[in-house]
């Protein structure tokens, strides 16, 4: 390059530089620039949210769904900007939140956090996913297999409100998220209590429904209250039909060794105002539901063990309960689905106040409410329930206070205990059984002398020497009668007790369900109306009861007369091994216990309280006297008897005839 062209390059550049210099735009030009580019973005923004309007309400009218609009949002954002499209796209969003959840659609999004409120006796866990009870567990129990105690669980239960809002839009509760106003929170002592709140915010922070959990310590009682804060409108609303409605429902866990026996004890229970507590059928596999339109005080859901009670400060005015048994999935899981819709009334103060019991099925325990809850153990009905009530568990507490006495020791003590209440009967009984025996070889001979007789005439001669013998037959029955409300209520008593849940004694290791010495599912045996399982408890119920029941025929000669009874002594013990072969091991060793010591007390009286010898001379003398006279009973039997043997002999001519 020769010195000429270097330098008119140079001078081109330089006059480049300078033009560009010289053309440069200003601060205010820059300024205006930018002020048009802004306007040209906004009025595309303002744009693109009309069109996503004008798209969402033409989706909303043809009741399309959310696919069909991401399309249009992806049509009409094909000549927009990225940021215009964005834009777009968060204001469909928005809008079809707002259509749902009105005002309520800044808690339509979020993430579950969990928090515990807990003192010595439960821990319950609440999402701020609806806010809810999601879980809760008692401390100081587990399950048969040593797990943690969970009354209910998150994902088989729901807890949730369900109301419309000004706009009449159904709003739940339970697809929202609260905000916890702090952290999980721990009481201990009786004089310590605890709050967790759960607030689900509205349009503004001056909008918001709240739960408040309470706590105090060494209670199975949660205090819970909901309140409507700042939505009049809401509140206005509630007497349309989309008044507050309460809905919980849960799958309940099995817990206990025997799923049969869980389910069989579990349903849903209720105490209409000023009237009995009433339940749902226990044995029912089917589904069943009733609406409870009476003032309703309490709704339990009430398992073998254990229950979870909602108690309104005011009573409910409508309530829907329902009990399944029929659980889809895992069916050994879960023992029943339980729920109920409860009809709230918020009030002036759009507050609902109540109270939750979580906890054991306890008698006293559930008795020191004070509502009525200890009604739903099943003690039996009438006289039974009475004798439980005001008999048996106040005994068998003070049995328990005496201290580290294991409960197979307590049940033995309760059991010497029940005889020797019952020995004056027992003794009444027993000298029946002699006199019967003594006589017994003057009734062969009259069986013999009129067993061609006609029909009747035999029985008619055995109640003539029973009268002058001065034996009253039934005087051996009456006092085995009077000692019925007893034994049928321990038969109530041992399976409801939840002291004997996971108690052992000698080889059962848990007296409220079945003993085991032998499995034999391993073998995979299930025998129809016996199980697979063999419980040495029930085998030696069974066996003593017919070791029983045959000393007594032999005492009083029963068989001879009455060979049904014989077959009834072989009968009777193979039927007791059906059906308690699953029941509670501590109601049959109760029963076993109960048989043995009754053999122990007629083998006692035979030797040393009853002379055959004398009893025998006088009945003898009795005979002699001229015969008292007929008593009403033995009257009024005669004369049954007397037309019975009439109808019998002419239905017997009649046959004849033909």
């Amino acid at each position: 390059m020769d010195r000429n062209t270097l330098i008119g390059m140079l001078l081109i550049g330089v006059v480049f530089i300078g033009f560009t210099w010289y053309n440069q735009p200003t601060e205010e030009e820059l300024a205006e620039q930018k002020r048009l580019q802004d306007s040209i973005t906004a009025v595309e923004e303002e744009q693109a949210r009309e069109q996503a309007r004008k798209n969402f309400s033409q989706l909303e009218s043809e009741d399309s769904d959310s696919d069909m609009a991401e399309i249009q949002v992806d049509t009409a954002g094909k000549n927009l900007s990225d940021s215009a499209y964005t834009v777009l796209q968060d204001s469909l969003r928005t809008e079809k939140k707002q259509a749902n959840y009105g005002m309520f659609y800044r808690a339509s999004e979020g993430t579950a956090e969990y928090f515990t409120i807990e003192n010595e006796k439960i821990k319950a866990t609440v999402s701020s996913k609806g806010g809810r009870l999601v879980s809760v567990e008692l401390k100081e129990y587990q399950t048969f297999d040593s797990l943690p105690l969970m009354l209910f669980d998150e994902d088989s239960s729901a807890f949730e409100y369900t109301f419309f809002d000004a706009k009449s839009r159904t709003v739940n509760t339970g697809e929202l998220y609260f905000q916890a106003q702090g952290p999980s929170v721990s009481v201990t002592g009786e004089e310590g209590s605890e709050s967790l709140s759960m607030r689900l915010f509205g349009a503004t922070d001056d909008q918001y429904i709240e739960y408040t959990y309470s706590l105090t310590g060494q209670s199975y009682l949660m205090d819970y209250s909901m309140k409507v804060v700042g939505m009049d409108d809401i509140l206005d609303n509630r007497s349309n039909a989309g008044s507050f409605g309460f809905e919980w429902w849960m799958k309940v866990p099995s817990k206990e060794k025997s799923i049969e026996l869980e389910r069989n004890t579990t349903t849903v229970f209720y105490k209409y105002q000023d009237e009995d507590v009433d339940e749902l059928s226990e044995q029912s596999k089917d589904p069943e539901s009733e609406v409870l339109t009476t003032n309703t005080e309490w709704v339990s859901f009430k398992q073998q063990f254990f229950s979870v009670g909602i108690i309104p400060e005011a009573p409910f005015s409508k309530v829907d309960a329902k009990v399944s048994s029929e659980i889809p999935g895992n069916s050994f899981r879960y023992t029943k689905q339980l729920g109920a819709k409860f009809a709230i009334d918020l009030g002036r103060e759009g507050t609902f106040n109540s109270q939750f019991y979580f906890g054991p099925n306890h008698y006293q325990t559930l008795e020191e409410i004070g509502i009525g809850l200890e009604n739903q153990i099943n003690l039996g009905w009438a006289v039974f329930k009475w004798v439980n009530q005001y008999l048996i568990i106040p005994v068998f507490n003070v049995m328990d206070g005496w201290g580290s006495l294991s409960y197979g020791i307590i049940i033995l003590l309760l059991t010497i205990f029940i005889k020797l209440l019952l020995f004056p009967l027992t003794y009444k009984n027993y000298v029946s059984s002699a006199k019967m025996k003594v006589l017994k070889p003057e009734i062969e001979e009259i069986n013999e002398k009129f067993k061609d007789a006609e029909t009747g005439k035999k029985q008619q001669e055995t109640m003539a020497l029973y009268r002058k013998a001065g034996v009253n037959p039934m005087a051996g029955c009456i006092p085995m009668v009077l000692q019925m409300p007893i034994l049928y209520a321990m038969f109530r008593f041992f399976p409801s007790s939840i002291e004997l849940r996971q108690e052992g004694f000698l080889w059962a290791d848990d007296l409220s369900t079945y003993d085991s010495i032998f499995d034999l599912s391993q073998f995979g045996i299930d025998i129809p109306f016996y199980g697979d399982h063999v419980s040495l408890f029930t085998l030696m119920m069974a066996g003593s009861t017919f070791f029983y029941t045959r000393y007594n025929m032999q005492m009083t000669g029963s068989a001879s007369q009455m060979p049904q009874m014989k077959i009834m002594m072989y009968f009777m013990p193979v039927m007791l091994l059906g059906f308690f072969n699953s029941y509670s091991a501590g109601l049959s060793y109760y029963y076993f216990t109960s048989n043995v010591i009754s053999i122990i007390q007629q083998l006692v009286i035979k030797r040393f309280f009853i002379n055959e010898e004398a009893i025998h001379a006088k009945i003898q003398a009795n005979k002699k006297k001229a015969p008292k006279k007929k008593s009403k009973f033995q009257a009024k039997l005669e004369d049954m008897q007397r037309q019975q043997n009439q109808i019998r002999n002419q239905r017997a001519a009649g046959k004849k005839r033909k």
